[in-house]
């Protein structure tokens, strides 16, 4: 294994780190309150870097993911490039390539995944709406970015992919608050129209696929929120003095820091290896879990480490570091919960031992 970034995709999160430093700033993101940053995303879209993807695989949206962490930027950058561009790219037809990437890649078209989660009931298919369409009938109850979405995948309960466009006549789209503000939603489906992504045969092959790489992604998005609160402490806490002394030379300090860098780096490696895992061709889908795992059990971890770290600062709600806690906790909740995580990749890799 070789987690060593190619120099395009060492150049893409370069930019990535300078378009986030540059333009999400505590200052901006205080005044867009929950909004997504339109103006952030149409600077991303214009420099290529939701495009370049295609060119650098998931290790280099890892990568770029991991800058967007750091900041907390109000984008829907993993959603729109997971489940769109590497999704749609990898598993859809000739004609649904043609006609949604260049949409995906300028901005002008925005993906998302409406995937049921937490015990919630799948969506079923109702009949069909011709040329090869049907009918989906369903609720999820959140969807990240849906509010900002043209596009969903939907998955059914036989774990085939459909697309969805969310201006489709049965399309309901509600704005739900979530701890970290995702612009997300409530989707009530009621005989919405929608086409199968790509050739649903075997059934669950592209699902399968498309959630592995959402949680390496999400999971690329964690370890830069949980670096962003870490460097947010360890900046802290180097000026802040107790007993004449900075709060960093305290062993009790170093040690919930050294606890948090070492969470934080269990991450990155994780994701890294799923990421590069999925762009060799080779097994990824319990690599994806076990990145999944460590965001959000060591993810939750770290930002409340990043927290407490701050003293009595880390209390108040207008502090950036408590956007990065904000950030934690959602991608924990997004994620999954560990023992659920865990039980499902038991189950896996016990299946694959008895193939």
């Amino acid at each position: 294994m070789d987690f060593t970034p190619t120099e395009e995709q060492r150049a893409a999160g370069d930019l990535a780190a300078e378009i986030f430093g540059d333009l999400s700033t505590p200052e901006r993101l205080a005044a867009l309150g929950a909004a997504t940053d339109a103006d952030l995303w149409k600077a991303l879209c214009a420099a290529g870097l939701p495009g370049a993807v295609a060119e650098t695989g998931l290790l280099g949206l890892v990568l770029m993911l991991e800058e967007q962490g750091r900041t907390t930027a109000q984008v829907p950058f993993a959603a729109s490039c997971a489940y769109g561009l590497l999704g749609v790219g990898a598993h859809g037809s000739d004609a649904q390539r043609a006609r949604l990437l260049p949409g995906l890649k300028d901005g002008t078209e925005v993906a998302t995944g409406a995937f049921a989660r937490g015990g919630a009931r799948p969506v079923t298919v109702d009949g069909t709406a011709g040329s090869g369409r049907a009918r989906l009938i369903g609720t999820v109850p959140v969807v990240p970015w849906l509010c900002e979405a043209t596009v969903l995948l939907v998955p059914d309960a036989q774990r085939r992919l459909w697309l969805v466009r969310t201006d489709e006549p049965g399309v309901g789209v509600a704005p739900v608050a979530t701890t970290a503000p995702w612009s997300a939603g409530r989707l009530t489906l009621e005989g919405a129209a929608a086409e199968p992504l790509g050739d649903p045969r075997p059934p669950g092959r592209a699902h399968d696929d498309v959630l592995a790489v959402a949680r390496t992604a999400f999971a690329g998005l964690q370890a830069g929120v949980c670096a962003g609160a870490l460097a947010r402490a360890v900046a802290h806490t180097t000026v802040r003095e107790q007993f004449g002394r900075p709060l960093a030379t305290h062993q009790a300090v170093q040690l919930r820091a050294a606890e948090a860098y070492m969470d934080t780096e269990a991450i990155r490696v994780t994701a890294y290896e799923a990421a590069w895992r999925r762009d060799a061709g080779l097994e990824h889908a319990t690599h994806a879990l076990t990145a999944a795992w460590w965001a959000s059990e060591a993810g939750k971890r770290v930002v409340h480490t990043g927290q407490h770290l701050h003293g009595g600062i880390g209390a108040d709600l207008d502090h950036p570091v408590h956007r990065h806690f904000l950030w934690g906790r959602q991608l924990d909740a997004y994620l999954g919960a560990g023992a659920a995580l865990l039980e499902e990749l038991g189950a896996l890799l016990t299946k694959e031992s008895q193939a």
